[in-house]
């Protein structure tokens, strides 16, 4: 065989480009993600006004900061066979353990009356609140009228002490007055002599 009928077949296979392969990620659905990775937990902390513990030159004024509690994680629990009626299913759409974070509080008959008991309890707190503000209102505005007549009769002292102090000083005066025209001898005030 001659070489030249392989050259052609040569250069043809040279020159074709292989086929390309395209690879596109595919999109978990919502449920399969929510069983797969756990959020992060983030909450928000209020601070008022304050004085940096690093520099007392610095005021900082009433913000919020945010933290990260908890980062996203894998959940590394195995998938859990859901049931639909008394089917059993087991495929990438069942259900995995969440952590306690997520998921509600149980719910029974003990917690229940707890939590009504302790509606009943605030509701008891908050009437006998505003019995004692009311208290406390009755007895300011009695404060107030005892410290008024307190004022009033600080003031009537003064008077009554100014007003003796005068009666004092009148008596005086009429008394001096008395005395002088009252003469110490026996002699008649008025004199018939030519």
């Amino acid at each position: 065989m001659k070489p030249i009928y392989f050259l052609p077949l040569l250069l043809l296979s040279a020159c074709s480009t292989p086929p390309k392969l395209a690879l596109r990620p595919q999109q978990p659905s919502a449920t399969a993600a929510d069983t797969i990775r756990y959020p992060e937990v983030i909450r928000a902390y209020h601070f008022g006004r304050y004085v940096d513990p690093n520099n007392d030159l610095v005021m900082h004024e009433q913000h919020v900061v945010f933290r990260v509690e908890e980062n996203s994680r894998w959940d590394l629990q195995p998938l859990r066979a859901a049931t639909i009626g008394s089917v059993p299913v087991s495929d990438s759409t069942t259900i995995a353990s969440r952590n306690a974070a997520f998921s509600p509080l149980p719910v029974n008959d003990a917690v229940l009356a707890e939590v009504n008991a302790q509606k009943l309890t605030t509701v008891q707190i908050l009437t006998q609140a505003q019995t004692l503000s009311a208290s406390l209102g009755q007895f300011q505005s009695a404060l107030q009228q005892t410290r008024t007549n307190l004022q009033e009769t600080a003031a009537m002292r003064a008077t009554i002490g100014d007003m003796k102090h005068r009666l004092d000083a009148l008596e005086n005066a009429a008394a001096q007055t008395a005395g002088s025209s009252i003469s110490t001898t026996n002699e008649p005030t008025d004199s018939l002599s030519p």
